[in-house]
Formats: C-alpha cells, sequence, structure tokens
C-alpha cells in the first residue's frame, strides 16, 4: 500500500520544528528514523497530515559524558551510533548490553533512539531500559520545556506524556551507584524478531553483598513497560 496524502517539511533547526508543531498539532507527525512510522503509514495505520523531518537538525544529535557521571544523549542520535559508543558502555552498561537486541543493525543504523522512545510500542527494549535506569526525558515546545522521568512517560501502548505540540529532543542518564549490577535478556522466535518477552534488570548491592534495591522491568507483556515491584521487593 502507499501512505495517504501528507505534506512533507525538512526544518533547518528546532526552533522551527518546534514552530510547525504548534501550527499543526494533532495533525503533525516528526519524522526521525522513520523505521516504525513509515511502515505505519504505507498501511495507513498512522494518517499524519503533515511530516517534519527532523533529520536536517543537527544540534539533536549528540552524545555527550557530563562530569557528575551522567550521560546526555540527542533524541536523533542513531541507535548504531549508541551500540557502538564506548562512553555508553562505561558508563550505562545496561544499555550497551541491550542495543544489539534491537531488530538488525540495518535498522539500527537508521533508527533513533528518540524515535524508538516516543513511539512506545511495547515489545520495544528501549522504553524498558530506560525506566530500568532512572532516565530522564527532556521534553520542548515552542514555548516551554519539562524533563520527565521515565517512568511517568510511558502511558500506555503507543502513548506517552508528550503533548501534541511538544518533541522528545534530549535522553539524560544518571551515574550507576557504586556496588551495581545489571542484566538485559530476551525471548524471540529469531534474534531480530520482536520479543515474546524481556526483562531489564539493575541491582544496587550494600556493603555486605545484600541487595539493597532493584528494578526489574518488563517488556512484551504489557500496553508498555511493566515494572515488577513484588519481584524486586523480594530481592531486597
Amino acid at each position: 500500500m502507499k501512505p495517504a496524502p501528507f505534506e512533507y517539511v525538512a526544518p533547518e533547526d528546532r526552533a522551527e520544528a518546534l514552530q510547525l508543531l504548534n501550527q499543526h498539532g494533532y495533525e503533525a507527525k516528526i519524522l526521525a528514523g522513520g523505521q516504525s512510522l513509515v511502515p505505519a503509514m504505507n498501511f495507513r495505520l498512522a494518517q499524519p497530515a503533515f511530516l517534519i523531518d527532523c533529520n536536517r537538525i543537527s544540534d539533536l544529535a549528540f552524545l555527550h559524558p557530563s562530569e557528575n557521571g551522567e550521560v546526555r544523549i540527542g533524541a536523533m542520535t542513531r541507535q548504531r551510533t549508541v551500540e557502538q559508543s564506548r562512553i555508553i558502555a562505561e558508563r550505562c552498561p545496561l544499555l550497551h548490553e541491550t542495543m544489539p537486541h534491537i531488530a538488525h543493525v540495518q535498522i539500527r543504523n537508521r533508527g533513533t533512539i528518540g524515535g524508538s522512545i516516543a513511539h512506545a510500542d511495547p515489545a520495544s527494549e528501549l522504553p524498558a531500559v530506560m525506566i530500568a535506569v532512572d532516565a530522564q526525558f527532556h521534553l520542548q515546545k515552542h514555548d516551554a520545556e519539562r524533563w520527565v522521568p521515565a517512568s511517568e512517560f510511558f502511558l500506555g501502548m503507543f502513548t506517552t506524556a508528550l503533548e501534541p505540540e511538544e518533541m522528545l529532543t534530549e535522553i539524560r542518564l544518571p551515574a550507576l551507584p557504586a556496588r551495581c549490577g545489571w542484566a538485559f535478556r530476551e525471548v524471540a522466535r529469531r534474534h531480530g524478531d520482536y520479543a515474546l518477552v524481556g526483562v531489564a534488570v539493575v541491582l544496587e548491592t550494600a556493603g555486605g553483598g545484600a541487595c539493597r534495591q532493584a528494578r526489574l522491568v518488563l517488556l512484551s507483556v504489557g500496553d508498555g513497560p511493566v515494572v515488577a515491584e513484588k519481584a524486586a521487593n523480594l530481592l531486597i
């Protein structure tokens, strides 16, 4: 099939993109990597009247470490860039471990970290990992901005806290505690297929080795990431 008719624009900077979002609201969609949106448009599951292509906005693609141990990632940063980053491997090893599980390398070469998060597919790996590492998301519109924790961002199937005129611009990953362990596992029929089930785990231990804090987040078992609070409490 072919997509329904739409108007296309490729702004050169963030301000122009935010102004277009403000003008068109619910009728607009942001095009990032396009690995989820374009197939949905081809099947007419998504029919935006206005498509805003953000691939020319260079200041939305970055990966910077902070002095306090945090990592800041621009929403238009390619998934493959995150996967191959030494900074991510050192400062957010759970995300580093997760990236190869996302689809196939051809998809990751084009797909963006922000696009996957904003799409909020219940079977997607990144939403679960973002909650597990307690990430923060920077949401911006033409006249305001705010930070939203990952735990409050995902509201349901393909539904987030983003308002119609808002855009996800940055992801902030906090520094991990000193005594910390992590793991990511998923079950799929074939590597690269949608996960039948997956789990992202972050554990913090006390000095004697006892579990001090635990976050277990499941994917592909509900309308969005599912935090396994009872299972985590059993470990503490």
